[in-house]
């Protein structure tokens, strides 16, 4: 890549978007563990669960990302956010699934194999499912989650990582939706 298309990428992701009432929960959830393990928590507005990281990328590759998540078809699912997390290596604490749904699993697949197959170059490390709650934290022993956050997935997004002074802002470029049952093609297991 030259330098003069370097500097016209832009940094994008698949993620979901928790729907009102589960942001609500995770916001609360974000205060509270910001105040056991420092650090700065994440806005509001910015708590998501990442699919799969694409990277920076050009215009005419954002257009291919775009073909491919109106290719996607994926069914609806629900997940259970029910255990807290710390990665001492990026100082990040999050909030995840102890077990992740088919329908997310088989997401994640189908992005990540339409991905590759249109040339672009992914993570190596697992897909943990997870919502970064606080960055720069240092965490000890985590609390238990009492009652898990119960999550239904309806779409995924394209989401444009801006640059900000304090801390980086999204942008939903484009959302696709996931099949529910009433479409009668929804995956059998969620």
């Amino acid at each position: 890549m030259t330098e003069s298309a370097r500097l016209h990428t832009r940094r994008v992701f698949f993620a979901l978007w928790p729907p009102s009432e589960v942001l609500e929960t995770l916001d609360a959830l974000a205060d509270r563990i910001a105040k056991i393990c420092g650090g700065r928590r994440t806005r509001r507005e910015s708590l998501h669960m990442t699919l799969v990281f694409v990277g920076a990328v050009t215009q005419e590759q954002l257009d291919r990302l775009l073909a491919i998540g109106g290719l996607i078809q994926g069914g609806a699912f629900a997940m259970n956010i029910d255990r807290l997390g710390y990665w001492p290596h990026n100082r990040i604490a999050w909030a995840g699934c102890s077990e992740m749904p088919s329908c997310q699993r088989r997401l994640y697949d189908s992005l990540s194999a339409n991905l590759h197959g249109q040339g672009f170059q992914l993570e190596k490390r697992p897909f943990v499912p997870h919502i970064t709650l606080a960055r720069k934290a240092r965490c000890g022993d985590l609390p238990i989650l009492e009652q898990p956050i119960r999550w239904s997935a309806a779409e995924f997004a394209l989401v444009e990582s801006l640059p900000q002074p304090a801390e980086r802002q999204y942008l939903s470029l484009a959302s696709w939706p996931l099949r529910t049952a009433v479409d009668k093609k929804i995956c059998k297991e969620c």
